[in-house]
């Protein structure tokens, strides 16, 4: 069972946590991570982009000369796929690309990341942020005392306009609830900032 220091607004070691060996201490799936993450960026695209075929494009409503004896080769229409501003053979039309993926795969490839956190220290646990105000200079001050740097995910139990606010205009710094988290953002960051509740929350959920 991992075990992890807890830290203060201020940057200092306040206690422990132990953690659920089966959300956070498990072998790293990279080939499932790998899977969830294709999936992801695959649901996000909007699949619009369109071309227009021949039947399509305007004009070329008549042969543009006879068949024979003109010398040059025959052709039926002017918006054929080989003339300028022709039609376009074969070309995108608007799609989905959207899949689903197992539950149970979704779940593995988040454990699966989180575990990866605790094993290469990128994981950092404060007791609680208690914003009573929304002030971006007060973030900046829980990361900078708790040394946090970097490209930096502040997951949290729920909603929390005090904390999200404070954090958005913040570089390289993203909010995301418990409830939210992908495989993409976890992959994106570098550093996992978490609190008590959060922890509690995650165990939860995907225990």
């Amino acid at each position: 069972m991992p075990t992890i220091d807890v830290y203060n607004v201020d940057g200092k070691k306040v206690s422990t946590v132990d953690l659920k060996e089966e959300i956070f201490g498990i072998e790293p799936n990279e080939a499932i991570v790998h899977s969830v993450l294709v999936n992801y960026l695959a649901n996000q695209r909007q699949g619009t982009q369109s071309t227009k075929t021949r039947a399509e494009v305007r004009g070329g409503g008549r042969k543009p000369w006879r068949q024979k004896g003109t010398g040059r080769a025959r052709q039926g229409s002017i918006r054929a796929p080989q003339w300028i501003k022709g039609g376009i053979a074969l070309g995108p039309k608007p799609r989905s690309y959207k899949y689903r993926v197992n539950k149970k795969e979704r779940r593995l490839a988040i454990k699966s990341l989180l575990s990866s956190k605790v094993l290469e220290n990128e994981l950092v646990v404060i007791d609680k942020l208690p914003f009573t105000e929304i002030k971006t200079k007060q973030m900046v001050n829980v990361l900078s005392k708790n040394k946090i740097e970097g490209k930096t995910l502040v997951m949290l139990p729920e909603k929390n306009e005090a904390v999200q606010k404070s954090a958005r205009n913040i570089e390289g710094v993203k909010t995301t609830l418990v409830n939210t988290i992908n495989v993409y953002d976890l992959l994106k960051y570098k550093k996992l900032v978490i609190t008590l509740d959060t922890v509690k929350k995650l165990e939860e959920v995907y225990a």
